[in-house]
């Protein structure tokens, strides 16, 4: 099954290496954001979108991820710092760790397109921090 993609990331050599991964795995890439902007205006159709936290317009990432999250896409997060957003962030599947290796990124995007596909009863990649499920109390 096939996705559409939409990847926000301000940095541009990580967000084309974001793009080559995305499509190889056979999915398409609706846009590349790299500010708030961008990323709300290139979401109509996406159904995945790979988020930083920390973009041009400054750590707008998690209410891009909210806001996208609230219109049914699924969101993972990317970032040198997990710990910015430790809470988790409402409807966002969970977060990555930057820099992040080729096969880890492969196995977090395919994560989450199985997940998106309805496959709930995988378990996450190791480099994967999976956010609580509404509901759901952290341990």
């Amino acid at each position: 099954m096939s996705f559409n993609v939409l990847i926000v990331e301000d940095q541009p050599l990580i967000a084309l290496n974001l793009q080559d991964t995305v499509e190889e795995l056979g999915h398409h890439t609706v846009g590349i954001a790299s500010n708030m902007y961008q990323a709300l205006l290139l979401s109509t159709g996406a159904d995945i979108a790979l988020v930083d936290v920390n973009l041009e317009d400054g750590p707008t990432g998690p209410i891009i991820g909210r806001t996208l999250a609230d219109t049914d896409v699924s969101v993972l997060f990317m970032t040198s710092d997990p710990g910015a957003i430790r809470g988790g962030v409402p409807g966002a599947l969970g977060v990555i760790q930057k820099p992040v290796r080729d096969l880890e990124l492969v196995e977090a995007i395919q994560y989450v397109a199985d997940r998106r596909a309805g496959n709930t009863n995988i378990p996450p990649p190791k480099c994967f921090i999976e956010f609580s499920p509404p509901g759901s109390s952290a341990s």
